[in-house]
């Protein structure tokens, strides 16, 4: 056992976080932590990682090493990003530095951090939260900042990660494939569940209706005991008294209270037959075309999704379209009944010294909705903000809670075309479910640009891919595009039919001659590409071109790859071998 906790308590200002949980960790869970905003996910990772003080017990293994990604580093912006990482993570390999640095696109790495984007800032630190010699890894939303093909590359390799790890992230895909165990933390307590994502739904949902169920009987039971009470007033016996204790025991327990999700805003805006004609749109910037001559006509209830590298410019085709930027060649034209609703990516629109309520105030305090007139009262009890949260200040709301505000205030304008970048950062689940649940009846257009592979699945039937230096069309959802692309690069070995049917027909094991000599060969072939790798170790040490690095890391990774499929292959012809002996 890596650590474990008893009675736990955390309160932040006067919201009870914590209340008394007690769990354990092994030496290697690989754990997800769930549960909406503000309920404390992140704060859950600082006391784990001693970032945050507590009430309560935790016993950790002697020795305990830790790495955390925060959701906010603290790097010194005066040191290169080769300093920072070399000082984090102590003693390491440099290829393997140079190798994840590379896979995760941070180039030069003689660039200083106050340089860097917050999302290259990001990926510097996902990189030494995983150089770090650990026994317990603690990621914080790790996915965010990511393109899609960073985000399989990392759940590839966490899916093969030996140690500990907890993790907060809301990829739905990314949960389903690497955690082993969840916990939720729900009003202030937790719930372990021994299971990936999808069976804790399954489970999730069994709980509380056997939660609720027990409730109903609890009330049941207090019913006839009150009315035993009521006509057995001036019982004293000690059989009574005890029956009297039970009950107010029983009656000081807390009722179970559902929980509240969000409810949507339903507004209408008509839209005529001329929604939004591209033609020939491109952008130049830094002395290159980020796309080009790219034609496109939106219909009526598109759902289109944007993906590609981070940089390419999917952020750009969104102001684009939102006309907050000109383009460098042809143009955008919008009919006269759009109205366009832009949900950017962070919170910069929202001012942190202002009230919640009065950024909704701002907007209208007597909104006309299918669902009737609200106030901004009614409109922020709709999207979880108490009265407690309606009189905070914005500064003071969980970076999930901003971005519920701020999509709040995008519905509100009644956009019949919406533009979502990045919609799912920072959104928890149950809100994200409640979204795509929104999109699926919204009645207008949706163009998102969105690295949550699950949400691209369940809200788009076109996906425009940035490849090339051009924007190609796609069918489908994520899944689709992605298992096109793989036919694309893939080349699939083919099994000679005839003799496939002879070892029906035959039904024992058999080798062919072909067979054969490559289990003859397939040691010094595994010699070779172990021997290549380690080659390519030694010079990654000895360079500092990003680019050679780069080429070098992508030729390791296809090494890596083609090592393990001919270990497997291996394996598969000494099996057939022992099997033919065993049949003689």
């Amino acid at each position: 056992m890596l650590m474990s906790t008893n009675e736990l308590t955390k309160f932040h200002n006067e919201k009870c976080i914590l209340d008394k949980v007690s769990f354990s960790i092994e030496d290697t869970d690989k754990i997800a932590l769930v549960g909406v905003n503000g309920t404390g996910k992140s704060t859950f990772l600082k006391i784990l990682a001693d970032k945050e003080n507590y009430v309560g017990k935790i016993i950790k293994k002697n020795g305990l090493r830790l790495s955390y990604l925060a959701q906010d580093d603290d790097f010194d912006e005066h040191k290169t990003i080769f300093e920072v990482v070399k000082e984090r993570c102590g003693d390491f390999e440099e290829f393997e530095m140079k190798a994840i640095l590379s896979r995760l696109k941070v180039e030069e790495l003689n660039k200083t951090i106050g340089t860097l984007s917050g999302g290259q800032r990001k990926r510097v630190a996902l990189a030494i939260a995983l150089l770090k010699p650990c026994d317990l890894l603690l990621l914080d939303e790790p996915t965010n900042h990511m393109d899609n093909d960073m985000i399989e590359w990392l759940e590839k390799y966490l899916m093969k990660y030996s140690k500990a790890m907890v993790m907060v992230t809301h990829d739905r895909y990314f949960l389903e494939r690497i955690a082993t165990k969840i916990i939720e933390i729900d009003r202030s307590k937790i719930y372990e569940y021994q299971a990936n994502y999808s069976e804790f739904l399954s489970l999730k949902t069994m709980r509380e209706e056997q939660s609720l169920a027990n409730e109903r009987k609890r009330h049941a039971f207090l019913r006839k005991e009150l009315e035993w009470i009521r006509s057995n007033a001036q019982a004293r016996s000690t059989k009574s008294k005890e029956r009297i204790e039970r009950f107010e025991k029983l009656s000081s327990i807390e009722d179970i209270q559902q929980v509240s999700n969000v409810d949507m805003i339903r507004l209408s805006s008509r839209l005529g037959k001329k929604i939004m004609n591209i033609e020939n749109l491109g952008y130049w910037i830094n002395d290159k075309w980020l796309f080009a001559n790219f034609t496109y006509t939106v219909k009526r209830n598109d759902r289109i999704g944007i993906v590609g590298d981070n940089g390419c410019g999917k952020s750009t085709l969104l102001n684009l379209l939102a006309k907050e930027l000109e383009p460098s060649e042809g143009k955008v034209e919008l009919g006269e009944t759009v109205r366009i609703g832009y949900f950017k990516q962070g919170t910069d629109d929202l001012d942190d010294t202002m009230v919640v309520r009065d950024v909704i105030m701002e907007v209208s305090n007597d909104l006309k909705t299918l669902d009737g007139t609200m106030s901004a009262k009614m409109m922020l009890e709709r999207f979880l903000f108490d009265a407690r949260l309606q009189y905070s200040k914005v500064g003071l709301l969980s970076g999930g809670e901003k971005r519920r505000l701020y999509l709040l205030k995008v519905l509100m304008s009644a956009p019949n075309v919406l533009l979502l970048d990045e919609p799912t950062n920072d959104l928890d689940i149950q809100t994200l479910q409640i979204l795509e649940d929104y999109l699926d009846s919204f009645n207008g257009i949706v163009i998102t640009v969105s690295h949550d592979r699950y949400f691209l699945d369940r809200c788009c039937d076109t996906l425009f891919a940035f490849e090339n230096g051009g924007i190609q069309q796609y069918i489908g959802g994520y899944s689709d595009y992605f298992e096109q692309k793989q036919k694309e690069v893939v080349v699939k070995e083919k099994v000679s039919y005839s003799e496939y049917k002879k070892q029906q027909r035959e039904n024992k094991p058999y080798l062919s001659s072909k067979d054969k000599k490559e289990l003859e060969s397939m040691e010094s072939v595994i010699m070779d590409l172990e021997q290549q790798i380690a080659d390519i170790d030694v010079k990654m040490n000895t360079i500092s071109d990003f680019n050679e690095i780069s080429i070098l890391s992508n030729q390791r990774s296809e090494l890596e790859v083609l090592l393990e499929q001919k270990n497997e292959r291996w394996m598969e012809l000494l099996e057939i071998e022992e099997a033919i002996k065993n049949s003689r």
